[in-house]
């Protein structure tokens, strides 16, 4: 009768998934009271209430450490998220896409009811949620889809599927589709690395991924 492998001989990942954010975890970044707030953050946070978030939430919440920090991004973030070349359907499908590799509860509780009507169909939201490829989707939803994914999994985006994009979208909608999900991506990471409390009445909708190895480059 063969031995099972103990614990200790098995592979360091085996069975690992990556962590979740947000769940049970104590905020390390919360909201400042507004008495302990600089002239510099006071001044940064009312450019952002001026604009259209109409606040400092989520990401910017921690971002207001450093202000001149927040006041760029939000300025960057306000053309990625509104006035991209993509459109409104895909940009909300590409956060979702960035919400789900990180695990960034907050930013999926924030932009799934967008995307829903903005008109990403359900069954495409929650095969994304569960992390598998959607299996009807819009044509250049297939495109924003397998862009995101190659360029997250494999730090790169082969010739066929930059082609598929370029024709779709052209220069400046891949250059935007690019920085769309950089932009996210550190979103993302000032949310994890805070632990932003998710909005009140939101649950955690995504299951942590199982982790991957990185493909060897050639």
């Amino acid at each position: 009768m063969r031995r099972k492998p103990s614990r200790e001989r098995q592979s360091p990942r085996a069975g690992r998934s990556r962590p979740g954010a947000n769940e049970q975890r104590p905020e390390r970044l919360p909201a400042p009271a507004p008495g302990e707030l600089s002239a510099a953050q006071k001044e940064a946070a009312a450019e952002l209430t001026a604009g259209p978030r109409g606040g400092v939430v989520g990401p910017f919440v921690a971002a207001l450490r450093s202000p001149e920090l927040m006041g760029r991004l939000q300025r960057l973030g306000e053309y990625l998220r509104y006035r991209n070349a993509l459109g409104p359907r895909l940009t909300e499908l590409a956060i979702l896409l960035v919400a789900r590799e990180w695990t960034q509860q907050f930013e999926w509780a924030m932009h799934v009811d967008e995307a829903r009507k903005r008109g990403v169909a359900r069954a495409t939201i929650s095969a994304i949620a569960r992390g598998t490829r959607p299996s009807r989707m819009r044509e250049d939803e297939a495109i924003v889809h397998d862009f995101l994914r190659e360029l997250q999994e494999r730090q790169d985006v082969g010739d066929p599927t930059y082609a598929r994009a370029l024709g779709a979208f052209g220069e400046q909608g891949v250059v935007d589709l690019t920085a769309l999900a950089g932009y996210y991506v550190t979103l993302a990471m000032i949310l994890n690395v805070a632990r932003t409390a998710l909005p009140p009445g939101k649950r955690p909708a995504l299951r942590p991924l199982p982790a991957r190895r990185r493909r060897a480059r050639v």
